[in-house]
């Protein structure tokens, strides 16, 4: 039932994923949320941030931001970073998803995105058939919508974890 919402992999923080990995993979295209994915909400680039998505353009990653907050809030972050973005991106429609693939030159294979909500940034990378990371939120304080949101991800991840603990059933010896 909550399966359509499960994230690919689920991870402490977009810092920690492994990147080199994943470009080994034939990965070319990363799509990032921002808010409590790569800083607090509201928050400029952080020095993390900003050398992070350096990095990833060095190792040869096409970036690109994907926001449902207005031009200006996604310009002000990307400031010093200068990667593309999609804002007002409209989470979870795959419209801008996949836009944002065209745009990268890339496609539902070899691109991830990577987002702290499930009911918009991993549920529209899904709906576009994009491998995903679900990363904890950045902020322990968040805006009341976002804290009514976190509270049914609880649930749909209470069910993940359990689904990602199954591992399949033993044969045993003699049974075909």
């Amino acid at each position: 039932m909550f399966q359509r919402f499960y994230p690919d992999e689920a991870v402490e923080s977009a810092y920690g994923i492994p990147y080199e990995k994943l470009y080994e993979d034939g990965v070319r295209g990363l799509l990032y949320d921002i808010d409590n994915t790569l800083v607090e909400h509201g928050a400029d680039a952080t020095a993390q941030a900003v050398e992070l998505i350096r990095h990833l353009r060095r190792m040869g990653f096409a970036v690109m931001f994907l926001s449902n907050n207005d031009e200006e809030r996604v310009q002000r972050f990307n400031r010093e970073i200068g990667a593309d973005y999609i804002y007002k991106a409209g989470k979870p429609s795959p419209k801008s998803y996949i836009r944002a693939m065209r745009d990268m030159g890339t496609d539902a294979a070899t691109t991830v995105f990577i987002g702290d909500q499930l009911f918009t940034d991993i549920w529209g990378a899904k709906r576009a058939g994009i491998r995903t990371y679900l990363v904890r939120p950045v902020a322990k304080r968040e805006e009341i919508q976002i804290v009514l949101k976190r509270r049914l991800e609880r649930i749909v991840l209470f069910f993940y974890r359990r689904h990602k603990g199954k591992r399949p059933a033993r044969k045993k010896d003699g049974e075909g």
